[in-house]
């Protein structure tokens, strides 16, 4: 069997400046391949941290931040799965609606409306967040979905906002919600 691929995507919401070190690496070790693609505003906090080229250094595969043109080959391979980690709540409404207004988006609303490509997605959000009157409908159509929420009291009790700066994402809830999707 060759090493699976993973199409992971990232968003600018807590947890992304440990994304490299807790999650790719992990996988990378574990013998996966990881392509990623963040969205414009997380593209910058990578740069201007330095992350986005370690990520490239580590993966050996182009961050993408931004569709290519027509004419261009997909500088990304086929993904067996893609993980959305950290997804903010508005990510997680867009996925919902079905509204791919960056590459981030349009390639994991395309593996959810075609069903074929299992996502994981790990909403990095608060009780506000949670408290808003669509929340939980977005929820329950990503979950019929067949979307793999990695989500809950039991892995990210909600907060109020800006109360938990530097929160440790659940990364072993996260790597065995991606795992298990692909074993399935």
């Amino acid at each position: 069997m060759t090493e699976p691929t993973l199409g992971l995507v990232c968003c600018s919401a807590g947890g992304l400046e440990d994304v490299r070190a807790e999650l790719i690496k992990p996988l990378v070790t574990d013998g996966w391949r990881v392509a990623v693609t963040v969205t414009p505003t997380a593209a910058e906090w990578l740069r201007s941290s330095g992350e986005f080229d370690l990520i490239e250094e580590l993966t050996g595969i182009s961050v993408r931040d931004r569709p290519k043109l027509p004419t261009e080959v997909s500088p990304h391979p086929t993904v067996d799965c893609y993980a959305v980690v950290p997804a903010t709540a508005n990510t997680v409404a867009k996925l919902a609606l079905g509204i791919a207004d960056n590459q981030a988006l349009t390639q994991v609303c395309e593996a959810i409306g075609g069903g074929d490509v299992p996502v994981v997605v790990f909403p990095r959000v608060n009780a506000a967040h949670a408290g808003q009157p669509a929340w939980t409908a977005h929820i329950e159509a990503l979950t019929r979905a067949g979307v793999h929420l990695v989500y809950g009291h039991d892995v990210w009790p909600l907060h109020a906002p800006r109360s938990a700066p530097g929160k440790i994402l659940p990364w072993d809830d996260i790597r065995k919600a991606i795992s298990r999707v692909v074993s399935a």
